[in-house]
């Protein structure tokens, strides 16, 4: 197990689009990664490839984040990696249309078990190990601005981004002053915006700054909360000024 002092994340959904760039910047910040994976397998690989390149000793796990007994087989295997655990970022989530008369039982519980749920545990068993330590730690949920926001035809999801938010709120308070909690909220992103119903040049309208914000600036907020000492119960909105339209 290594014990060298090094600082060390755990990370849910490593192996997404925007989960992997995150991912690999916190590797770059001189960070131990030992990440999730639900899917892909071949993209996970992939991710731990890069981030050993400059941290060797990362890990990975598959990990269905909408079952807490897979979530507490993740922290079992995390434990026997390392002795330490200094930052948690919450990634895993899933997203899809979902109109709001046609939901069924099985949209709900896909996407309030994965993103609302699985971030639950995922805090619940990550704030049982930073609460023994003897230094300030942090934990970094990954949000939506359409927490906000009344967006039509995405109810389950919007909900389950609201409800994160409120959790990071509750964790923050609960667990201070051992463990800083915050949250990302980005916007319209480069790559990854998917909202097939508003054409582009017309969701640009209505962004103050008149562009897509870039991944690189999701991960500029994360570093921002990684070495901040004094912020916590907080959702930082990286949207361009979206939420000002």
């Amino acid at each position: 197990m290594p014990n060298s002092g090094k600082k060390v994340c755990f990370m849910t959904g490593g192996s997404g689009k925007l989960g992997a760039e995150i991912a690999l910047a916190v590797a770059g910040q001189g960070y131990s990664v030992f990440f999730t994976w639900g899917r892909s397998e071949e993209k996970a690989s992939e991710t731990l490839e890069k981030i050993r390149w400059v941290s060797p000793e990362s890990q990975m796990v598959q990990c269905d984040v909408s079952k807490v007994s897979e979530i507490e087989r993740a922290f079992e295997a995390f434990t026997t990696h390392f002795d330490r655990l200094d930052l948690v970022i919450t990634s895993a989530s899933n997203f899809y249309r979902t109109d709001l008369l046609d939901v069924t039982e099985e949209d709900w519980d896909n996407l309030i078990d994965t993103n609302l749920k699985g971030t639950f545990f995922t805090m619940q068993a990550a704030a049982r190990l930073m609460l023994k330590q003897p230094f300030t730690s942090r934990i970094i949920t990954m949000t939506d601005i359409s927490a906000g926001m009344v967006w039509r035809n995405y109810a389950p999801y919007t909900v389950s981004k609201s409800g994160i938010q409120h959790l990071t709120r509750i964790f923050a308070r609960e667990t201070a002053p051992k463990i800083l909690v915050n949250s990302i909220a980005p916007g319209a992103i480069s790559a990854y915006t998917s909202r097939e119903e508003e054409p582009e040049a017309d969701l640009i309208e209505k962004i103050p700054l008149q562009r897509f914000g870039d991944p690189t600036e999701i991960v500029s907020a994360i570093r921002f909360l990684m070495e901040s000492d004094y912020i916590t119960g907080q959702v930082i909105n990286v949207d361009g000024g979206r939420l000002l339209y």
